[in-house]
């Protein structure tokens, strides 16, 4: 007799995860992320969303790379200049429209979505999947002042992971860290 594990896939925007691993002092080891989730269920996919801009040797470039020969889905598209009102040169980018179209398109194969953001425009997606019959987690965190996840996403949500709590499973250990002190 097998037992069943639940589907899962991961959606991970980039920009967020980043923002709040360095916020709560740590680096995100993505292999280490991978594993964590691979032990809850049967891990389907995991995307990661960015932007790029067209700096060849931006440090993203490499993450991506690695990124996309370690088992990630990266979804990536370039930043868009625009001069603002007041004539200064301004970037955007939003992976938000990408990020919410594959989870829709991946609804009918997962029991769960792992949805890595904060940004609160996600909810009306959050209650899309859950219309369907996805439980769907949102990993960020409530541990900074302010908080970096939306309160209407974190109270959506079928369950919430704060990253702080889970720190030690997924961040990125230096080979040249000094042993704890007993």
């Amino acid at each position: 007799m097998s037992i069943s594990r639940d589907t899962i896939a991961l959606f991970i925007d980039g920009a967020s995860l980043h923002l709040t691993s360095k916020t709560l002092g740590f680096d995100i080891d993505y292999k280490r992320l991978l594993s964590e989730f691979q032990s809850r269920g049967t891990l389907l996919r995991a995307f990661y969303y960015t932007v790029v801009t067209q700096d060849e040797s931006s440090p993203i470039r490499q993450l991506i790379d690695w990124l996309d020969y370690n088992g990630y889905t990266v979804v990536t598209k370039p930043t868009k200049d625009f001069v603002d009102a007041s004539g200064r040169r301004r970037v955007k980018g939003s992976m938000a429209v990408e990020l919410t179209v594959d989870a829709m398109e991946l609804s009918a194969h997962i029991d769960e979505m792992v949805l890595f953001s904060g940004d609160g425009d996600f909810r009306y997606l959050v209650q899309a999947m859950q219309r369907r019959g996805i439980r769907v987690t949102v990993a960020s965190t409530i541990s900074t002042q302010p908080s970096i996840v939306a309160d209407e996403l974190r109270r959506q949500a079928t369950s919430f992971v704060d990253l702080g709590e889970i720190r030690t499973r997924i961040n990125r250990v230096s080979l040249y860290a000094k042993p704890a002190r007993a």
